[in-house]
């Protein structure tokens, strides 16, 4: 999930013939990018509203990523985060 604090990358210019060196240059940018888009970041908010009917559950531990917040339904809905 993306909260826009990722700035989208300026693309290497173009030469007017095929060079490798840029290929690869343009590969790395856009790596680095989507990199940073799947990343788990801090995000800091002064004010947060979490519906916890759209979290995920304990049930859905094996698919979550260190980090993640979920409902711990077992215990009386209490927030919990993966490790």
């Amino acid at each position: 999930m993306m909260f826009g604090n990722t700035t989208p990358p300026r693309l290497p210019d173009a030469s007017s013939t095929y060079e490798a060196a840029y290929i690869n240059k343009l590969i790395n940018v856009l790596r680095l990018y989507f990199n940073g888009l799947s990343s788990v970041q801090q995000l800091n908010v002064s004010r947060l509203n979490i519906d916890l009917k759209t979290l995920p559950t304990e049930a859905d531990l094996a698919t979550l990523r260190d980090g993640d917040v979920y409902v711990d339904t077992t215990a009386g809905d209490v927030l919990k985060i993966k490790r």
